[in-house]
């Protein structure tokens, strides 16, 4: 999963020396996959945070 954020970060730079360079319909594609790619990030930490809390209530079991 961390690399996904590795590839957003790395797309994000991209888009910003695209940019900066005077290439801007390249700094476009890669600002659209740098979020596609951290939006997915987030969307895999959310889902995992909510499934870690149903497997901890579930081993943990009933609270007194």
């Amino acid at each position: 999963m961390s690399g996904l954020l590795k590839w957003a970060i790395i797309m994000a730079v991209l888009a910003l020396i695209a940019g900066l360079l005077g290439f801007s319909g390249l700094s476009e594609g890669f600002a659209d996959v740098a979020k596609f790619l951290f939006f997915l990030f987030l969307a895999a930490v959310a889902v995992l945070v909510v499934l870690g809390l149903f497997v901890f209530n579930t081993v943990a079991g009933p609270r007194p």
